[in-house]
């Protein structure tokens, strides 16, 4: 059921309880966990995190704690599923979920003992009635029993099992009714995957009402938010709306701390509304790398060919900007040139064609030497926790990254930073090879890519965060680069090795790239029934619907059934 009142309904239960956290391996999810931290050391509330990367992940340390704890919070998993069906928990065991995965699942929604779920109600849910999705048994044995009534006359009995047997067939036939309305209601409303308002927002929120949120708390709310942005899970309308409502306390927090600006320390935060280039990492590599990594100007230069360098020359020469500038660290650029850099970029990116340059974000300021966009936070954290690094287990990746987000640990974040940079590399190198080789096809209802084992830098994207990244920049490339207007419209799937002792690879499904997009995917329901028909050996292990684990070997006929499928 929905939790109406936070506050009652969630955190006073919680506040002399024992609680185990389970936390999605995404950044939205670590930073609502930070906040959660954050509230649950003020009050002295004893906890234990676990971090789940999927399903069985989350089975396996369920059963594991399940005789210490009654209460459970789940953070970004959960809600789309039947979880008492995964979970088979006891009956006094209540989980608390507070999940952007939707559509969620019914009987979550109408369990009242068990389920509840922190989950914000002005999100479009459109959750069906309960009357169309259950209905009681009862009705239907009342009429299984009483076949004959002995001692009476025989023809009074033949009317009476007459029209028992009409008024029983005409039941049957109201709910086989009931029953196909029923399963197309369902279908429709399963049917799509999408997200909902950031889980860090939701815990702000919370942290609000009680009167205890920290700058560093609307931090970590303005970094999840920021992370739905990054990984195209949110519409362009959804992220304004909340920018709009974040901007606000980031306006409050700042006017409560007006009085003390001047006695502020040199290791102070400061929190601030910027309406910043469009450009990944760019205060902290140099504007070119920049400018050639980041997705929106690398499709729309089309860089992975000679005309596109040579465009990106072109409009260099058009800011004003000389080569031995661009190509050093921002930091080290001229003031001069850096003073005015935002204003002269845009109107030279309107001149190209690149209208959304500039975008809404927040920018922190640690004292006078560390500054970062939200979005620089978010693939540092991000390539912390997908690190594919030998040594480095998927918990030490994990704490890791939550770490990062602390202001203590400027050093972790400055790593993360570097790792970023190798990946958004290694994203671009392998857009630009797979347009350079065709390596894209149109199957017919959709396009299908899949990274050869050997490919450079294939490890980086066996890991589903990475690959769905790779994907979406990949559709948005191909987009700007191909002259079939069809094609323009068509959604992705992609597939990357994941390990080649057991043969599987990781298989990615991205909806079709256009500006009214709305961010629903199909593929989740299309690959569980692509993979049922042809018994196909899969592993829907992630909590993302649209990510599967296959076995190489059964690629071809999953494929075929897809397009079969989708046709």
């Amino acid at each position: 059921m929905f939790v109406s009142d936070f506050r009652k309904e969630f955190y006073e239960v919680l506040q002399s309880q024992r609680v185990l956290l389970f936390v999605a391996s995404d950044v939205d999810a670590l930073c609502a966990c930070k906040i959660l931290q954050a509230l649950f050391q003020c009050d002295h509330v004893q906890y234990t995190l676990v971090p789940v990367s999927g399903w069985q992940e989350l089975e396996t340390a369920f059963l594991e704690h399940k005789e210490q704890f009654h209460y459970f919070i789940l953070i970004n998993c959960g809600a789309n599923v039947d979880l008492l069906d995964i979970l088979q928990p006891d009956e006094d065991t209540v989980f608390f979920v507070c999940d952007t995965h939707r559509p969620v699942n019914v009987v979550n929604v109408y369990n009242d003992a068990q389920i509840k779920l922190l989950i914000k109600q002005d999100d479009d849910l459109e959750v069906p009635a309960y009357d169309d999705i259950f209905r009681d048994e009862e009705e239907d044995k009342e009429h299984s029993g009483n076949e004959s009534d002995e001692g009476s006359e025989p023809s009074e009995k033949r009317t009476r099992v007459e029209e028992e047997i009409a008024e029983r067939t005409l039941k049957r036939r109201k709910r086989r009714e009931w029953e196909a309305r029923r399963r197309d209601i369902l279908f429709d409303y399963e049917q799509y995957e999408y997200h909902g308002t950031s889980s860090a927002m939701v815990m702000f929120d919370l942290a609000w009402m009680m009167s205890k949120d920290l700058s560093d708390m609307l931090w970590w709310a303005i970094v999840g938010l920021t992370d739905q942005w990054v990984q195209d899970k949110i519409t362009q309308m959804k992220y304004v709306t909340d920018v709009g409502i974040l901007q606000r306390h980031v306006s409050r927090h700042n006017h409560r701390h007006e009085d003390k600006e001047h006695a502020l320390s040199v290791d102070c935060m400061r929190i601030s509304f910027e309406y910043d280039l469009r450009l990944a990492l760019y205060q902290h590599w140099s504007l070119h790398d920049s400018l050639c990594n980041t997705c929106y100007t690398a499709a729309r230069f089309k860089l992975w060919s000679l005309h596109g360098q040579k465009r990106l020359q072109e409009f260099l020469a058009d800011v004003g900007l000389p080569l031995k500038q661009v190509k050093q660290k921002f930091q080290s650029m001229d003031v001069s040139l850096k003073e005015n850099l935002r204003e002269m970029i845009e109107e030279s990116a309107n001149k190209f064609g690149m209208k959304d340059m500039r975008i809404q974000t927040f920018s922190i300021h640690f004292g006078f030497k560390h500054k970062f966009l939200a979005s620089d936070v978010v693939f540092a954290t991000m390539s912390l926790m997908e690190s594919p690094e030998k040594d480095g287990s998927g918990t030490d990746n994990f704490i890791q990254a939550l770490d990062s987000l602390s202001r203590g640990n400027l050093d972790k974040l400055y790593r993360g930073l570097e790792l970023a940079k190798q990946q958004l590399r290694a994203t671009q190198q392998t857009i630009a090879s797979c347009l350079c080789t065709n390596l894209i096809i149109s199957q017919g209802p959709f396009l299908y890519c899949s990274l050869m084992e050997g490919t450079p830098d294939v490890v980086l994207f066996s890991r589903p965060a990475a690959l769905s990244l790779l994907s979406k920049h990949l559709l948005k490339s191909f987009v700007c680069s191909t002259k079939n207007r069809r094609c323009k419209l068509l959604p992705l799937v992609m597939a990357a090795p994941l390990s080649a002792e057991q043969g599987t690879v990781t298989v990615v499904g991205i909806p079709p790239e256009t500006d009214s997009s709305d961010r629903k995917n199909f593929f989740g329901r299309a690959f569980e029934k692509a993979a049922e028909g042809t018994n196909s050996r899969t592993l829907h292990n992630h909590f993302d619907l649209s990510v599967i684990e296959l076995k190489a070997e059964d690629r071809s006929k999953f494929l075929d059934a897809l397009v079969s499928l989708l046709s």
